[in-house]
C-alpha cells in the first residue's frame, strides 16, 4: 500500500500517527535521548522513554514539546522525521502530506514552527488543525450541525475545551494543565506527605493504576518504590487511591475552571444544546477514573467518555485527510513547498 497522507497527534506525552485505511500505526512517547558529547540522537520514542531517570552523564533525555508546543525545534524535527519514516517504511518514494494537531491557544509563531519542522522532517505539505476540532471528529461529534457540542480534550501538556457549532469553534480555552501536571502533583504529594522521592514514570503508573478524580468507597492500593529523603535509602510505600484524589485536587480544579469559563462564554442557545447533549471527554486524561463524574458534579452538565479517548485526535486527522476539500477553507492552515 502506497502511503501519501499521514495524520499526527503531536502530543507532549505521546505521539500517535494515523494512516488512512490503516488506523493508528504508531503510539509512542514524545521522548528523545541525546548524546551529550556529539549532540546526536541516541534513541526516540519508546526506547528513549525507557531511559528516563536512568541515563549516565553522557546521555540526556528530552521531551521536546512543552505544554503542547515545540520547546526544542531541532529535537522535535528529529522526532517527527523518525515517526514519519517509521510510518512510511524504509523504502518510501513519496513525501507524504502530513496533518498535525495543535492546541487551540497556539500563536502564529508556534504554528509556523510546527509546519516548518514537519516540512524539514520530510513532509510534502504540512497542515495544522486545532486539537478540539480533531478530537470532536474522532469522537464522532457532528461538528457541522447548527447545534452546539462541547469537547474536553485532556492531553499530556494541555487541556483543550471548546464548544463547536457549524464547523467552527464558538468558545474555547486552552490551559497548560493536563496529564503531566497531574503526575507532578502526585510526585509533590508523596514528597511532602511521606518525605519520599519518586520519578515521573512511577507517578504516571500510580495515576494509571489507582488514580481517581473523586474519592471512592471501595479500597484500592498500590505499592511503590522510591528514595527516602531522610535516610537516603530505597523504600517501599503503600498508596491508597483516595490519596491520589487528594493529591491531584489542584490540577483538577484548574481543568474544571477552564470548562466553566467556556460554558460562561457560550451563547445561550448553544449552552442549552450542551446541557441537553452533555460534554464529551477525550484524550489520555479521559482515562482517569471518575473524571466524568467530577465534571458533572462541578458543572451540572453530563459528561461522557469518548470511545477510545486516547485515539480521538489521531482518528480526527483521518477524517479530515479523507475530506480535505470539505475542511480546507475553514479550519486548516497549510504550507506547501
Amino acid at each position: 500500500m502506497i502511503i501519501r497522507k499521514l495524520g499526527i497527534d503531536l502530543g507532549t506525552a505521546n505521539t500517535l500517527v494515523f494512516v488512512p485505511k490503516k488506523g493508528v500505526v504508531i503510539n509512542e512517547p514524545s521522548v528523545v535521548a541525546i548524546s551529550v558529547d556529539d549532540n546526536n540522537v541516541v534513541a526516540i520514542g519508546a526506547e528513549a522513554r525507557e531511559m528516563l531517570g536512568r541515563t549516565p552523564e553522557i546521555i540526556r533525555t528530552y521531551k521536546p514539546l512543552k505544554d503542547g508546543v515545540i520547546a526544542d525545534y531541532r529535537v522535535t524535527k528529529a522526532m517527527l522525521r523518525y515517526f514519519i519514516n517509521k510510518a512510511m517504511g524504509n523504502w518510501h518514494i513519496f513525501q507524504p502530506d502530513v496533518m498535525i494537531s495543535v492546541p487551540v491557544g497556539i500563536t502564529s509563531t508556534e504554528k509556523r514552527a510546527v509546519i516548518e519542522a514537519a516540512r524539514e522532517a520530510g513532509a510534502h505539505e504540512a497542515y495544522v488543525v486545532k486539537e478540539p476540532i480533531l478530537a470532536a471528529l474522532g469522537a464522532n461529534i457532528p461538528i457541522n450541525s447548527a447545534a452546539g457540542n462541547m469537547i474536553v480534550n485532556i492531553g499530556g501538556g494541555t487541556t483543550e475545551v471548546a464548544v463547536i457549532a457549524l464547523g467552527g469553534i464558538v468558545a474555547s480555552a486552552s490551559v497548560r494543565v493536563a496529564g503531566n501536571k497531574i503526575d507532578e502533583a502526585i510526585v509533590e504529594y508523596i514528597r511532602k506527605k511521606y518525605n519520599m522521592a519518586v520519578g515521573e514514570r512511577t507517578a504516571e503508573e500510580v495515576k494509571m493504576k489507582i488514580g481517581t478524580a473523586l474519592p471512592m468507597r471501595e479500597k484500592s492500593e498500590m505499592d511503590i518504590r522510591g528514595l527516602d529523603l531522610t535516610e537516603g535509602l530505597p523504600r517501599t510505600l503503600t498508596l491508597a487511591a483516595n490519596e491520589i484524589a487528594e493529591a491531584i485536587n489542584g490540577p483538577m480544579k484548574e481543568i474544571i475552571q477552564a470548562v466553566k469559563n467556556v460554558l460562561s462564554e457560550t451563547p445561550p442557545e448553544l449552552a442549552a444544546d450542551v446541557m441537553d447533549r452533555g460534554m464529551i471527554v477525550s484524550g489520555g486524561g479521559a482515562q482517569l477514573r471518575n473524571i466524568d463524574e467530577l465534571l458533572h458534579k462541578a458543572t451540572g452538565v453530563n459528561a461522557y467518555i469518548a470511545e477510545e479517548p486516547l485515539f480521538c485526535v489521531a482518528k480526527g486527522t483521518g477524517v479530515v485527510l479523507d475530506n480535505l476539500e470539505v475542511y480546507k477553507k475553514s479550519i486548516i492552515t497549510h504550507s506547501g513547498r
